[in-house]
């Protein structure tokens, strides 16, 4: 009977010691899985921190624009052309960014303006060819954010103002005009012979538009469109005649990132 009593003393010391060691590695273990899940949020927390820096970009592409207006003087014109440059952007908390840049943008249209015929002697159609070349310089202001679609892809959103600088816009006219209907347009203040409609003190230089687009973005290159409405009156005011003209535009733009 003793012996019996003494074996089982012995297993139950050994079961302690098992369950012991068991119970140290199981708390070892937890003990080293708390540890890796803070690890984890740690470097998660590091990683979602804001830090600043600047992405670099070039960029090239199309730009069409529409010079409206409320006065026969200013035909309704559409221009077309390219616009290359480069743009900085700064970045900012929450995946927003502030973009700023240097844009040129050289534009041509054509348009054919109607005017009634004020001679006696002859019917015929009195025309005035408007061909205006355009230079401005463009900076814009946009607040942009980014979505992350998948791996390397992402969609991105973008608004501001733009201020368009009018450097040079030349009219080179052409006309059909007989002696009368000239002198009438003349007199009229409208010009009919080629002119720069900035140096002859017809339009202001500043265009402060509001742009808003979208972009789809892979790695560093990106795809974007947008329209930029103009704010402000573009025609000076002379004599007190209320002459208004607006101008819009809007861009598909390709861009590199360094």
């Amino acid at each position: 009977m003793q012996q019996i009593i003494t074996a089982m003393k012995q297993t139950l010391v050994i079961i302690s010691l098992i369950l012991s060691s068991v119970a140290s590695i199981c708390a070892q273990e937890s003990k080293n899985e708390i540890n890796f899940a803070a690890e984890e949020q740690k470097q998660a927390a590091l990683e979602n921190t804001y830090k600043f820096f600047v992405t670099y970009r070039i960029q090239a592409g199309y730009m069409q624009e529409w010079q409206h207006s409320k006065n026969n003087n200013y035909p309704d014109l559409y221009l077309y052309g390219p616009q290359i440059g480069a743009t900085f952007d700064f970045n900012l908390p929450y995946n927003f960014t502030l973009q700023t840049g240097f844009i040129y943008g050289l534009t041509y249209g054509v348009t054919n303006q109607h005017w009634k015929n004020m001679s006696k002697y002859t019917y015929e159609e009195q025309i005035v060819n408007h061909r205006i070349l355009s230079h401005q310089f463009i900076i814009p202001v946009y607040v942009t954010y980014n979505i992350a679609v998948w791996r390397k892809l992402s969609i991105v959103f973008y608004t501001g103002p733009q201020l368009a600088l009018g450097l040079a816009q030349n009219d080179y006219l052409k006309h059909n005009l007989n002696d009368e209907t000239k002198k009438f347009l003349v007199d009229s203040n409208v010009k009919t012979d080629p002119y720069e409609r900035y140096t002859s003190g017809e339009l202001i230089r500043p265009n402060i538009q509001y742009s808003v687009g979208a972009a789809v973005q892979w790695d560093r290159y990106r795809l974007q469109g947008g329209y930029n409405f103009g704010l402000n009156n573009l025609i000076k005011q002379n004599n007190n005649i209320n002459q208004h003209m607006w101008n819009w535009s809007w861009n598909v733009v390709f861009t590199y990132a360094f």
